[in-house]
């Protein structure tokens, strides 16, 4: 009894290490209601978060991040390995580890505890003790299958984080792509407008551009929505659309069943109006198409996951063989008191490995993690930027001639 108690006492740091807080259901309202977090904030999260989104599906929205100067000079500080010690047990990844890493740490206290009853044990003082329970066995397994199925084990994981960080790094490309293309569209409008020495109605091209500018934003804003919970983006998306489309407009996308075509259809027709060749016009289009390739393919990445037989034989896979290595790590630990050293070894072993595991699952859907409605923000900015510059047809072309060649005649 009196081992058993000591025991008990020893692991109940590092369980409460690894749980995730406590609160009530009425305190974590309150806290809500007092914070009403906002679910296009990026960034980590404050400290007065309410505790339910400082891990697990609540975190994701504040894994956001985006880099400018400040941060690369912090990321690659020579602290940084200090710091990320010292932040250890403020993980979000950890703490959603909680129950494994308290199955295997269970199941090394049980197995120290067990074989102290069954083998003897060593009190506080020192003295060694006969086995309490003499009638039975106890626990252990050989070290060796572990030790050759653990490159296995090591495949398994290596493929599925690789796999995982690739589906990321294909939904943050496409949204590159979305980036860049949207400028190029906009840059080719402004600068293509009007055709063929037909007098320019400046109010009529403002307009005209502005519209193009609008639906390139409406499209992305509606590819952010159609890519994210309705939960967390649906209300703002209505927000933002009837705040900067005309109702009619706004009452047409938000009524489609697939918002970003629609988005995407008026956009075209958008182009069409612009009074340009219709060659240039082609050239305008191809930009759409890689839209359509850019919304197909964040598609197939949100409704196809990695195949649910691998993850689930490479999770099976790592709990088994964590939940039976405090069986074959006994013997080793034999040099400390009681074999317990094997507990926080044991604990250590979980977080890493179940770690890894964690990770490939949560960059296995990339846009929750992604900053879209910063990305959404950014191309409204920058289109509304270039539609505002000056196109062909606004300037006088006598002017701009003789300005030019005075700024390259040689000094006389």
């Amino acid at each position: 009894m009196r081992l058993s108690t000591l025991l008990l006492l020893a692991l109940a740091p590092q369980a409460h290490a690894f749980a995730p807080p406590a609160t009530s259901k009425v305190n974590a309202v309150a806290a809500a209601e007092a914070t009403s977090t906002s679910a296009l904030k990026m960034g980590p999260p404050s400290k007065n978060i309410i505790l339910q989104e400082t891990y697990g599906e609540g975190s994701r929205k504040y894994r956001r991040t985006v880099y400018t100067h400040n941060e690369w000079v912090k990321h690659r500080s020579s602290d940084r390995f200090v710091r990320n010690l010292s932040s250890m047990f403020n993980s979000g990844v950890y703490k959603s580890l909680a129950k494994e890493v308290l199955a295997t740490v269970g199941v090394a206290s049980f197995l120290v505890l067990w074989n102290a009853l069954t083998g003897g044990y060593t009190d506080l003082d020192g003295v060694q003790h006969e086995a309490v329970i003499d009638f039975l066995p106890m626990l252990t397994l050989p070290l060796t299958p572990f030790t050759l199925l653990s490159p296995s084990l090591g495949l398994l994981l290596a493929f599925r984080t690789n796999n995982s960080y690739g589906r990321w790094d294909e939904a943050r490309k496409f949204w590159g792509l979305n980036i860049n293309h949207t400028r190029d569209l906009n840059r080719m409008a402004t600068a293509w407008y009007g055709h063929d020495g037909i007098p320019i109605n400046p109010e009529q091209r403002a307009e005209d551009l502005r519209q193009v500018s609008l639906f390139t934003w409406a499209f992305v804003r509606s590819m952010k929505r159609h890519l994210s919970p309705p939960a967390e983006d649906e209300e703002a998306y209505v927000n933002e659309i009837k705040a900067r489309l005309s109702p009619s407009q706004a009452d047409a996308v938000i009524s489609a069943t697939h918002r970003p075509n629609r988005a995407l259809y008026d956009l075209s027709v958008a182009i069409d109006r612009l009074p340009m060749h219709f060659m240039r016009k082609n050239e305008i289009n191809k930009n759409l198409s890689i839209f359509e390739d850019t919304l197909g393919g964040s598609e197939r990445l949100l409704s196809s996951p990695v195949p649910l037989f691998y993850t689930r034989h490479t999770a099976r896979f790592l709990s088994t063989w964590l939940l039976l290595l405090p069986f074959a790590l006994y013997d080793p630990f034999k040099g400390s008191w009681n074999h317990a050293a094997e507990i926080p070894a044991i604990a250590l072993a979980s977080v890493f490995l179940f770690g890894i595991e964690e990770l490939a699952t949560q960059l296995e859907e990339p846009f929750t993690i992604l900053p879209m409605q910063g990305f959404c923000d950014k191309i409204g900015a920058n289109c509304d930027e270039i539609v505002s510059w000056r196109g062909q047809g606004l300037d006088d072309d006598e002017a701009v001639i003789k300005a030019n060649m005075e700024e390259i005649a040689p000094a006389r």
